[in-house]
């Protein structure tokens, strides 16, 4: 399978939320890693998109189109659009987040996976009034850092052997 088609593959399950056939779609070996999950291994990527899409399947819509294709790296633009709930206050904003995904591909299989997005402008409205005036601050980079692994380590613990 061409990168082009393992990147389309990826992101038509991504949107049917279908976690497995993401899933499936990496090497043993990938790295992903994005403003908020940085740095993640096979295990933790695979489980990471298992979440996001168990909590927030019912209000996530996802569209993607292929920019560029060249070799083993195709450039994917994606944007998603769901709630998202803050822990302080407990409700849900609205968020469109436009992202920028390079994906590396070996033997048909994502071997590395970079989201890039602007952090301010998906802090702005995730997070309201602390995004807009910290969203800009490795301050604020790091705590959302830390929370997302945290929420990430009790999912796998609750859902993984």
């Amino acid at each position: 399978m061409s990168p082009t088609e393992v990147a389309n593959r990826f992101y038509a399950a991504f949107a049917a939320k279908d976690s497995a056939t993401m899933v499936s779609c990496y090497a043993p070996d990938a790295r992903f890693s994005d403003p908020a999950f940085p740095d993640l291994d096979h295990r933790k990527v695979t489980s990471m998109w298992r979440m996001l899409v168990e909590r927030g399947a019912a209000n996530l819509v996802v569209s993607h189109h292929i920019v560029s294709a060249e070799g083993d790296r195709v450039v994917v633009r994606w944007d998603a659009d769901y709630p998202f709930k803050s822990s302080p206050t407990g409700a849900a904003r609205p968020v469109h987040n436009e992202i920028t995904a390079t994906l590396e591909v070996r033997d048909g299989l994502i071997v590395k996976h970079t989201d890039v997005f602007d952090f301010w402008t998906w802090s702005r409205q995730a997070l309201g009034m602390p995004g807009l005036l910290l969203g800009w601050s490795g301050f604020l980079r790091g705590k959302v850092q830390q929370t997302a692994g945290k929420q990430l380590d009790q999912w796998m613990a609750k859902n993984l052997p």
